[in-house]
């Protein structure tokens, strides 16, 4: 594990960095138009249009990476998010505001697009379930980070935007000076929409889901969390919590899924994440502690959605129909990510702010009634299905190639592959 760490340091430490930046971003935003009383409802636009820009990302970064190879492109998009985040300083006119975030949430795409093709190119074969789940925990510290940073600086002025550049802008260092062997180019594949949509629709349904629940957790929580009197450092914390327990909750989930059947778990999940979900839209003036428990236990459960979804379709899909099935649940999880923030945010301004959490029990409730195990014929069961487990992406879908990162690197519908080179 440590020669791992050492291997992939460079990516792992740029991952760490960029969602610091990512997460801060979100979270002040939100914040910064609740100080200034605007509705709920552009808080929520703003999470959907960086989730737009995040799936229109997927496409432009495999071009740009064609073009100019992974570490111009990498660089490059660093330096559109840093000039991005920084024209939010010059204007608070909302629509100019939506057309950053979208921005942003393009170029960063991008950039993970280059930082998981190059793990996955320069793992060997029977390593990229570690380095898959390395990169993860990353992922998770750096999104936790930067929830936390909220409290470094107690007020919302620019001091959060230029934290947000920095951050970008120091994940530009250890790529450019990485001397690990540069991933080949994408090989990008077409996907069959409508021959998944009737072989995995629950897979679908659940990935859907958690993209709206996760898309409305960044992008309004910390409104709830401001409006229930909480101090910015205490909205970082009750933030970061629930990231928190959403990483803790990936090693029983792991074990599970694979000992218990999947879509009976998701059911199950889904059950026990409505009922946790009320107390919040329920009772008003909870405590802080209390605060904090009930959002470990959303999270911890909210977490487990992704995943299961993912490893579901995997069951049912052949190896050479993975590539694209893994740009279906990008997309899949993206559209859930535009739409949530938007009809959350609508409902907490329609029917008062506990009303997020309504609608946390409601998209809940309404998975478990759409996912059954009795739904699973098994007739496309694959008992080669290489992903067992695959922990959740951050609010806007982050593992874009975790099916081809835990595919066999061997004989394949275009033929045998070569064995990738260790950094």
């Amino acid at each position: 594990m440590l020669g791992l760490t050492q291997a992939f340091g460079a990516l792992y430490l740029a991952s760490v960095l960029m969602q610091v930046g990512s997460t801060l971003l979100m979270t002040y935003l939100a914040l910064r138009l609740t100080a200034e009383g605007v509705a709920a409802f552009w808080s929520g636009a703003l999470m959907a249009a960086n989730a737009l820009g995040m799936v229109l990302g997927g496409k432009v970064g495999q071009a740009l990476i064609q073009r100019v190879g992974h570490i111009r492109t990498y660089g490059a998009c660093a330096g559109v998010v840093c000039a991005a985040v920084l024209a939010h300083g010059f204007s608070d006119w909302l629509p100019l505001w939506l057309l950053l975030r979208a921005l942003v949430g393009l170029a960063m795409m991008c950039q993970l697009i280059v930082l998981e093709s190059w793990l996955n190119e320069c793992a060997q074969a029977d390593q990229r379930g570690k380095v898959l789940g390395i990169y993860m925990v990353s992922v998770y510290v750096g999104m936790a980070l930067g929830q936390l940073a909220l409290g470094l600086h107690g007020e919302l002025g620019i001091q959060a935007l230029l934290g947000v550049v920095i951050a970008f802008a120091l994940s530009q260092v250890p790529v450019a000076l990485t001397r690990g062997v540069h991933p080949s180019p994408l090989r990008p594949e077409s996907v069959a929409v409508g021959a998944f949509l009737r072989r995995i629709p629950q897979s679908l349904a659940t990935v859907l889901v958690s993209g709206m629940l996760n898309g409305s957790f960044f992008g309004l929580a910390a409104i709830f969390a401001s409006r229930q009197g909480l101090a910015t450092g205490q909205i970082g914390l009750f933030m970061a919590v629930a990231i928190g327990a959403g990483l803790l909750a990936q090693l029983p989930l792991g074990w599970l899924s694979d000992r218990l059947p999947r879509a009976g778990l998701i059911r199950g999940i889904a059950l026990l994440l409505a009922l946790v979900s009320l107390p919040l839209g329920f009772y008003e003036g909870l405590g802080f502690a209390t605060l904090l428990g009930l959002s470990a236990a959303i999270g911890f459960l909210q977490f487990c959605l992704y995943p299961l979804g993912v490893a579901l379709a995997n069951d049912n899909v052949e190896a050479r129909h993975r590539v694209a099935l893994a740009g279906l649940l990008l997309a899949t999880f993206g559209i859930g990510a535009c739409i949530g923030p938007l009809l959350g945010g609508a409902l907490m301004e329609s029917f008062g702010t506990a009303s997020l959490y309504y609608f946390f029990a409601g998209c809940a409730a309404l998975l478990a009634v759409t996912v059954s195990q009795a739904r699973v014929s098994g007739a496309h069961l694959q008992q080669d299905a290489p992903l067992q487990h695959q922990s959740t992406p951050n609010g806007m879908a982050c593992v874009t190639l975790a099916c081809v990162i835990d595919q066999p690197p061997v004989a394949d519908a275009e033929g045998p592959r070569p064995q990738p080179a260790q950094p």
